[in-house]
């Protein structure tokens, strides 16, 4: 769906119309409730004051972008409601699993008892439909601010020297910073569910595909299970949100921070490839993440880990595996699908694997993909006694893809980059971002693209992995992890002049701005300090393996 609904050109109005004030009639009339809007193309809230002539669209709940203002305005109301009930509790939100985001309390045990408590509180906040009012701060205030209530509470907006004006969400009495647009009204936000989960606790929302009804919750165990992992690691490292970061960077300890986090990769890579060598019979390793995940640097440090182990890895495309052009499916929109399985040619895939594993040898094919057809060169492979085939692809963990191969020939590894850096207790630090901000780089640097044509195409992206991805993460015998705690650090300085020639009269500026938001709270890091095997330098540059 479209972000947008409405659009209006206005002029200059009176000095501080808000936007609700000035399209109270378009927000009222909505087949869907508004909760934010795009002036000039920047995300502004509806409080926002118009002092200038401009372009709105505002922003409902049928959209992506409604939807993310819809899940931060419900964790300040969570906030809230947790302040309201268990004032002394150090609520933490971790991390996003299905619909649901997972919030763990740092210094109380979760029970039922509380939770219940604290949702009716959270449903009596949303019946009030209270207001939530954004007060803004000059230094000198927010000095005296900090001072008085010794709170971490946005504090990273005053650590920011460039920031001369600093921001606090209010609700009643209540107050908490969130970095990205929220509701101004709690009453939005009428559908959600909370309840206790693992050492946690989970606050679940509805999609943009239906807004009236919660989503069954998808379990995510595996997954849960590898992020737990991580941000335990790095709690012990005391690095877990962009202050402590930043700290390291400023005490020069940034060096030896990069080299436990690249020694932490190597180690997992090495587990990884020391199972597949202790399951005897394994014979193909399938490989399956979202965009940016690092799949092609990963491949070749987990080829170097089963080399030690005795194993050749041999690799096989499954790019040159897609059916002739016009057998390729369509889109809704009449387009090529290239992205679906129904796209590669999985008979021939499967009857060439299977030649393989039987000792045979193979010509495999190379798809020509600019006259839509597979063509053969002479590029024969036969596998040797300890010969195991690397596979690499959207697909890999899709039974479907491989399925004339025995389950007990085959190991699939799930990667993606699952950040555990979290701006504060409150904002974390979305995994898509990240990854977004990998892609500008990596286009940018080995493609030619602009910032602009990357998150031009990205929802695209984002559709196709939620269809033949994520549905199948859990189906991994592994999964890596391919963040790095200091990444958003090295890549800032190549990212932010890439998204800045974006202007504010392209679609794309407010994910732009978005972004450079995100990435003003970063110390930069030298990108000479990232070691050479690191697999962020698939995305900076300049590594030692070559994609």
């Amino acid at each position: 769906m479209e972000d947008t609904k409405k659009e209006k050109l206005i002029m200059k109005t009176e000095e501080n119309t808000k936007i609700s004030e000035l399209l109270k009639q378009q927000i009222e009339d909505s087949e869907y409730p508004v909760v934010g809007a795009k002036f000039n193309n920047e995300y502004k809230n509806l409080d926002y004051p118009l002092e200038e002539s401009g372009k709105i669209e505002l922003i409902d709940l049928s959209s992506k972008e409604g939807m993310k203002i819809y899940r931060r305005t419900l964790t300040f109301i969570m906030g809230k409601a947790f302040w309201n009930t268990y004032p002394k509790a150090h609520v933490i939100v971790d991390y996003q699993l299905s619909n649901a985001m997972y919030c763990t309390i740092e210094n109380m045990e979760v029970t039922e008892t509380m939770i219940e408590k604290v949702k009716q509180k959270m449903k009596e906040i949303i019946d009030q439909d209270l207001k939530i009012e954004k007060r803004t701060m000059t230094r000198e205030e927010a000095e005296k601010f900090y001072k008085k209530t010794n709170t971490p509470k946005g504090r990273l907006q005053f650590d920011l020297k460039d920031n001369q004006e600093i921001n606090m969400y209010y609700c009643k009495d209540y107050y908490n910073y969130i970095y990205e647009t929220i509701a101004t009204h709690t009453g939005i936000t009428k559908v959600f569910d909370l309840q206790k989960y693992s050492k946690g606790f989970l606050l679940r929302y509805p999609s943009s595909n239906d807004i009236n009804t919660l989503p069954k919750f998808q379990e995510t165990k595996k997954l849960l299970w590898a992020l737990q992992e991580y941000e335990t690691i790095y709690k012990v490292l005391n690095v877990g949100t962009v202050y402590r970061l930043n700290t390291a960077v400023k005490e020069n300890r940034i060096k030896d921070l990069i080299l436990l986090s690249e020694a932490l990769h190597e180690k997992k890579i090495s587990q990884i490839a020391d199972k597949i060598a202790e399951r005897k019979g394994v014979k193909i390793i399938l490989i399956a993440g979202p965009s940016s995940s690092g799949k092609t640097t990963f491949a070749q440090r987990l080829g170097i880990q089963l080399k030690l182990n005795g194993l050749k890895p041999v690799t096989v495309s499954v790019d040159n595996y897609f059916v002739e052009r016009e057998q390729t499916p369509k889109n809704e929109k009449g387009e090529y699908d290239f992205e679906c399985i129904e796209a590669i040619d999985t008979e021939l895939f499967n009857k060439h694997l299977l030649a393989l594993l039987n000792g045979e040898e193979v010509e495999m094919p190379e798809f020509d993909f600019h006259e839509g057809t597979k063509k053969y060169n002479g590029n024969k492979i036969k596998m040797g006694k300890d010969d195991v085939l690397v596979i690499e692809g959207i697909h890999c963990l899709n039974d479907k893809l491989t399925e004339k191969i025995p389950h007990d020939q085959k190991y699939k590894i799930y990667i993606s980059a699952l950040t555990v850096l979290n701006m504060d207790a409150f904002n974390r630090i979305s995994t898509t971002d990240t990854r977004l901000i990998r892609r500008i780089v990596r286009d940018n640097q080995f493609r030619g693209y602009t910032a602009k044509d990357t998150i031009s195409t990205w929802d695209n992206v984002n559709k196709g992995e939620a269809k033949n991805i994520f549905p199948f993460q859990e189906e991994s015998d592994s999964i890596f992890n391919t963040s790095l705690i200091y990444e958003l650090g090295a890549l800032k300085e190549e990212a932010m002049p890439l998204l800045e020639q974006i202007t504010n009269d392209q679609p794309e500026y407010a994910e732009a701005r978005r972004l450079i938001e995100i990435l003003r709270y970063f110390e930069p890091i030298p990108k000479e300090l990232v070691p050479s095997n690191s697999l962020l330098k698939e995305f900076l540059g300049g590594g030692d393996f070559k994609g």
